[in-house]
C-alpha cells in the first residue's frame, strides 16, 4: 500500500527482496560460513570465490568476504516496480544515496542507499 511521500506525491510501493548480504571481515570468513553450513544445515545454493549462498528461508542469504572491513555488516535488497520514483521519493526524504558501495552490473535496474543506521540497502527494480 502506498503513502503520500515527502513531496505529497503519492509513495512508490517497496517491499522486501530476497537477497540478505552479510558482509564479513576476511578473517571472520571462513568460521562464519561452517556456522552457518555445519552447526545451522543450511543449505548451501552457490560457492563463488569471495562468497557463499545459503537458502534461508524464502531468502538468499549471501555471506561475503570482504578484505576491507573490520567488522560484519548487514545489507538488505528492497525491490520497487519503479526505480526512478523509489529514487525521487527516498532523495526527497533525505536517504543517503551511496552508490560507490559496490559495482552493480551493466544495466542493471537498481541503486544502493544508506538507512539512518547505516544499514545499506540495494533498491532494486522488479517486482521481486
Amino acid at each position: 500500500m502506498s503513502g503520500a511521500g515527502a513531496s505529497g506525491a503519492a509513495a512508490p510501493a517497496f517491499h522486501g527482496g530476497r537477497n540478505i548480504a552479510l558482509k564479513v571481515p576476511t578473517v571472520l570468513y571462513d568460521r562464519t560460513v561452517a556456522f552457518y553450513r555445519d552447526t545451522l544445515l543450511l543449505p548451501v545454493l552457490e560457492r563463488h570465490d569471495a562468497s557463499t549462498v545459503f537458502a534461508f528461508g524464502p531468502v538468499r542469504l549471501w555471506v561475503d568476504r570482504v578484505t576491507t572491513s573490520s567488522q560484519p555488516e548487514l545489507w538488505l535488497e528492497v525491490v520497487t516496480p519503479d526505480t526512478a520514483a523509489a529514487a525521487a521519493h527516498l532523495d526527497a526524504a533525505g536517504v543517503v544515496r551511496c552508490d560507490g558501495v559496490e559495482a552493480l552490473p551493466a544495466g542493471f535496474d537498481g541503486f544502493w542507499v544508506a538507512g539512518p543506521g547505516g544499514i545499506v540497502h540495494l533498491v532494486a527494480g522488479g517486482e521481486d
